[in-house]
């Protein structure tokens, strides 16, 4: 991905669905990346405590985004799925960055959080690139394919994101690239 091109994040919509299902299902993601067949998903799109997010480069989609209750009362949202339709081309940190300033932009959410399976170090660098902290792995606490994998926590707080922010204003902030 050249750097000049611009990432946009919107609100996905039942079109973006067939998107959602493909990216989620390309090859290599059975074993990192959750999939919901098509009902699961309408029913998530249409519950309000779920946002999901398309990230289109030049207009195109790119990635997708799911994250559950940034408008919850308690202020903790989770980053429940997140995938880029071509991994390894500079979208993925892009698209995160993108991600969690919409949550912190558009909600009150104080604390969001993401999980990753331990041995998934190309998703850890990322979200520690956009001010994710490992706060420690859970064990057996992602029950994925019929069977209870471990589970590395991290999290950003508002108050580490804003600072990270007015340390470096968005427009300083590479792109994909």
């Amino acid at each position: 991905m050249a750097g000049d091109h611009e990432l946009e994040l919107a609100a996905a919509t039942l079109a973006d669905l067939p998107f959602v299902m493909a990216t989620e299902r390309l090859p290599g993601y059975e074993a990192l990346v959750g999939r919901w067949d098509e009902a699961r998903h309408r029913e998530a799109l249409a519950d309000e405590r779920y946002d999901y997010l398309i990230s289109r480069l030049d207009g195109e989609p790119v990635g997708f985004a799911i994250v559950r209750g940034a408008r919850a009362a308690d202020r903790v949202a989770l980053v429940k799925r997140v995938a880029v339709s071509r991994p390894g081309h500079g979208v993925g940190k892009a698209m995160m960055r993108a991600v969690v300033d919409h949550v912190f932009e558009t909600t009150a959410t104080h604390r969001l959080a993401i999980g990753a399976f331990p041995d998934n170090l190309r998703a850890r660098r990322v979200y520690e690139a956009v001010g994710f902290v490992a706060e420690g792995v859970a064990r057996g606490a992602a029950y994925f394919h019929g069977v209870h994998r471990d589970e590395l926590n991290l999290a950003i707080l508002r108050p580490d994101w804003a600072a990270a922010r007015a340390a470096a204003p968005l427009a300083q902030i590479p792109g994909p690239g």
